[in-house]
């Protein structure tokens, strides 16, 4: 009881300035070790903070009740749970703030003075803290490697990057080995995630800092050295003469000296044309030759749109995702010869079945969710019109021969029910998609 009276009489006594928003963060397992830094920063910036947690046995939650802040009982202990930003909202309002900056990554250092500004000039009460770009420069070329476990590698791709960009920016999708170190010595800015996102995490990871870095060309490479670093002054000189939004660096181009095992053109023949199709190009002189290369050049138009994009994926199928923005956006799509060296040590140990069955999977499933109706209701109605073809067959061998074929039968209802529900669930997908859509637009990115 003596404890309760005393933390409330400190809470009371605290000095606090509610002439500028509150910080609030919201204590996880992942970001635990990061919330002391987190608070001492906002503070030393003149800054209160609200801390709640997903559960109170969270360790940074404890640290923060330690740290003279104000600290919102999490309602995992509670009968009803509520969102834990929604409670440091209310917290906020009761406590006089005249706003709240949402600090979501306490790993990430916050631009106080750009939040303060956003808080101050918008209607809405909770705004999205805006934190400090990794890349210190605003460079005009930035190299950008996404990196898992790559540490036999990533020195020299790191190393031949910088001789032809003005920064390279690591992203360490939660390696277990030395690429983070490794990426440091050899010069490289390193943002390490805590734990393994995907491809597309990582890529969406490297837009969002070349936004923020005001980056004029981001160019992306992979860090096992397939990529020759050469030619990412290749890409961008095509990009400046053919003022494309995205130039790719494609393996089938006449300058490309890429030699490909037979199982590998196959499997990429296939992605390249569903893809395209996806795409909705159908005339094979209007297709993205390398629908799959990773080697590619965006310029800042690009940048801006892809880093606000909540709909990229994070797994491998976020290449064809981007192909299917940059589609949308109207972009200009170039694509220039590279050379991709499959003989080094540390090429990808993923299967190329699954990869390729993963590929499919997500090509067909985009292309159902962004063309339900082609891809949906113009085969349902196909096969209604099938399945009532069968019943009048159904019906004049019934009327002709007296005997009910029942086999025929069941084949026109299968028709007809599929048909139907095809049908009703394009109209549905349509919905969704444009809903989807409108609530993309609207969404804020969450840095």
């Amino acid at each position: 009881m003596s404890k309760t009276i005393h933390d409330e009489q400190a809470r009371k006594q605290r000095t606090v300035s509610t002439d500028v928003p509150a910080v609030g963060v919201v204590a996880t397992p992942a970001n635990s070790e990061s919330i002391p830094t987190a608070v001492l920063q906002a503070k030393r910036h003149g800054f209160d903070v609200i801390v709640t947690a997903v559960d109170d046995a969270v360790s940074g939650y404890q640290l923060a009740t330690e740290l003279d802040v104000r600290t919102v009982e999490p309602t995992e202990s509670q009968p009803q749970r509520v969102d834990p930003w929604d409670q440091l909202t209310t917290e906020a309002r009761a406590a006089g703030f005249p706003g709240l900056i949402a600090h979501r990554d306490p790993g990430c250092p916050i631009d106080y003075n750009q939040s303060y500004r956003h808080a101050i000039d918008t209607d809405r009460y909770m705004v999205e803290a805006a934190t400090t770009p990794a890349v210190e420069a605003t460079p005009q070329i930035l190299a950008a490697i996404p990196a898992y476990n790559e540490a036999t590698s990533i020195d020299d791709v790191v190393t031949g990057a910088l001789e032809h960009a003005d920064e390279v920016l690591v992203v360490d999708d939660g390696s277990t080995d030395e690429t983070a170190d490794i990426a440091r010595e050899a010069g490289a800015t390193v943002l390490e995630h805590e734990q393994n996102s995907g491809y597309g995490g990582s890529l969406k990871t490297i837009f969002r800092e070349a936004e923020r870095a005001h980056a004029d060309h981001l160019v992306i490479l992979d860090g096992d050295g397939q990529h020759d670093p050469a030619d990412i002054q290749t890409l961008v000189e095509t990009q400046c003469e053919c003022e494309a939004e995205l130039v790719i660096g494609s393996r089938f181009e006449p300058e490309s000296e890429t030699t490909f095992p037979l199982y590998r053109r196959a499997g990429l023949f296939v992605v390249n044309t569903l893809t395209n199709l996806g795409l909705g190009i159908v005339r094979p002189s209007g297709w993205v030759g390398d629908t799959q290369s990773g080697f590619r050049a965006y310029d800042r138009t690009a940048i801006e749109s892809l880093a606000t994009d909540n709909t990229i994926g994070d797994e491998m199928g976020a290449s064809t995702d981007i192909l299917h923005h940059a589609h949308h956006q109207s972009f200009t799509i170039d694509e220039v010869g590279t050379t991709v060296s499959y003989d080094v040590d540390n090429a990808s140990s993923q299967n190329p079945i699954s990869h390729g069955i993963h590929l499919v999977t997500n090509i067909l499933r985009t292309v159902e969710e962004e063309r339900p109706i082609s891809s949906l209701g113009i085969p349902g109605l196909l096969s209604a019109a099938c399945g009532i073809g069968f019943a009048y067959l159904t019906i004049a061998n019934y009327i002709d021969s007296g005997t009910f074929p029942l086999g025929l039968a069941l084949v026109s209802i299968f028709f007809t029910l599929a048909g139907i529900f095809a049908c009703f669930t394009s109209i549905v997908l349509h919905s969704l998609n444009k809903h989807s859509r409108r609530m993309a637009e609207t969404t804020p990115v969450r840095y």
